[in-house]
């Protein structure tokens, strides 16, 4: 078939579009008709059709009763253990990090519309914090969603908090999608965001970002305001951007296997 023939970097070319086709879905927030994917993607409509069935077949693709095309449940188990493993092949350079900084370092990635921690370092101090491995948060009250939200075109951020809402947590909460966009900007521009007892009060967080990364994802170094005072900001802030790059630097050369 004519789907088989080698792509240019001598792939298979009919599983390149298949994978195109789960990336476009996404994008369209995992639902979508097959002549929206068509215009999307750029694929004929018969190839498009013959991928999706295929997909459906093997559980990665749903068709809903409203005859759209949905992303499907086999994918959740996938999504979680490349999640995990990732969190786990992180470990190292988060624990560099707590050494370096003396407080919790963590990792989180975007999985539609909330923040998964994937990785976490505690620090020597003794104090629970919120965050845990597997937790996930709505991104507007966390430091590292707003992080990940920053990177994020502002059409697509406010497309975001209209499906999720923007609940109070505590009182320093931001809860307009005005302020937050005016302030992811300013995230933007420094390259790095703090909570300020947004999620959990008394508990502030930085974080960084990571660029170029096949899914948004965000580290972040988190203490009681007491000890990450806004003058330690200034001096935790490189840092965590510094294994924020590294980490990046690291995905983007396709690194992991090293």
């Amino acid at each position: 078939m004519a789907d088989e023939k080698p792509g240019r970097d001598g792939g298979v070319q009919s599983l390149r579009r298949a994978f195109e086709l789960l990336e476009h879905l996404a994008d369209t927030g995992g639902e979508a008709s097959l002549s929206e994917l068509a215009a999307t993607s750029g694929l004929p409509m018969p190839t498009i059709h013959r991928l999706i069935r295929t997909l459906v077949s093997l559980g990665y693709v749903r068709q809903n009763t409203n005859r759209r095309y949905a992303l499907g449940a086999r994918l959740i188990r996938l999504g979680e253990n490349a999640s995990m493993q990732f969190g786990t092949w992180a470990r190292p350079l988060l624990a560099e990090l707590v050494d370096e900084v003396g407080e919790t370092a963590n990792l989180a990635v975007l999985e539609r519309d909330e923040v998964v921690y994937v990785a976490q370092v505690p620090s020597k101090h003794s104090m629970r914090l919120f965050t845990e491995v597997g937790r996930r948060v709505l991104p507007h009250g966390t430091g590292v969603g707003k992080a990940i939200l920053s990177r994020l075109p502002p059409d697509e951020v406010r497309a975001l908090l209209d499906r999720t809402g923007m609940p109070s947590y505590t009182e320093h909460t931001v809860t307009s999608p005005d302020v937050m966009l005016r302030h992811l900007a300013t995230i933007a521009a420094q390259g790095y965001a703090v909570d300020e007892s947004e999620q959990e009060l008394g508990v502030r967080c930085v974080a960084a970002p990571l660029i170029g990364t096949p899914a948004p994802a965000a580290v972040s170094v988190s203490g009681p305001e007491g000890r990450l005072t806004k003058e330690a900001v200034s001096r935790i802030a490189p840092a965590v951007q510094r294994v924020a790059a590294t980490l990046s630097a690291h995905l983007a050369s396709e690194d992991l296997s090293a």
